[in-house]
């Protein structure tokens, strides 16, 4: 496919950066506002080593994405949006609470279910994947037409990512358990401007571009 000779435009670039891990290891944290730990603040400065030409940070509101998203936003002298649309899904009474402590408990075969279909298999008392879905949707949408031909740095949660690569590869809501982001790794997404409109594809080893 001859896609670069058919855009219209410059392309838009938008680097997908997971938080690192936050203070209390590994939970079904949602809403809860724990801040990165030691490791997370290095695995997020690791992650962003390599110079990139980010001309503006969009993060999450929730402080493992945004104090990191403020202090690179200071370093590098470049503007930054906050979010609020871009928050973790809410796990309800699984807030705070590990997979280990939850299969001990009486939601047992409510988190294996969750886990085989997250659609149909909402948490207890929490958000529904489809309500995720429409707010991280209508701010990507929001975040690309405001910011057309810009290279972002976009910092979130392991949910709100997994939404926007699935709406970008076509992964139907319940699989999508099935795509893993690990502690604060990046997923870069070129956006082409066509004459049929905008084409959002998956990047891989851009660092070998």
């Amino acid at each position: 496919m001859k896609i670069r000779s058919s855009a219209v435009g410059p392309p838009t670039l938008v680097d997908l950066l997971r938080h690192g891990e936050p203070e209390g290891g590994t939970r079904y944290r949602g809403s809860v506002n724990d801040p990165l730990s030691t490791l997370g603040w290095d695995q997020m400065r690791c992650a962003v080593l390599r110079k990139r030409a980010w001309t503006r940070i969009v993060t999450s509101p929730l402080c493992r994405c945004s104090d990191f998203a403020r202090e690179l936003s200071d370093k590098l002298t470049i503007p930054l949006t906050i979010d609020d649309r871009l928050q973790e899904l809410n796990f309800g009474r699984w807030e705070g609470r590990t997979a280990e402590d939850i299969l001990t408990s009486e939601d047992e075969h409510l988190l294996r279910s969750f886990w085989e279909d997250p659609l149909n298999n909402p948490p207890p008392e929490g958000e529904h994947l489809s309500q995720l879905q429409e707010r991280v949707l209508a701010a990507w949408d929001d975040t690309l037409a405001m910011h057309d031909t810009e290279h972002l740095l976009l910092i979130a949660h392991s949910g709100v990512l997994r939404i926007i690569i699935a709406s970008i590869t076509c992964t139907p809501l319940h699989h999508l358990s099935r795509l893993m982001l690990p502690m604060a790794s990046i997923v870069q997404v070129r956006v082409d401007q066509l004459k049929s409109g905008p084409l959002p594809r998956i990047i891989f080893n851009s660092d070998h571009d």
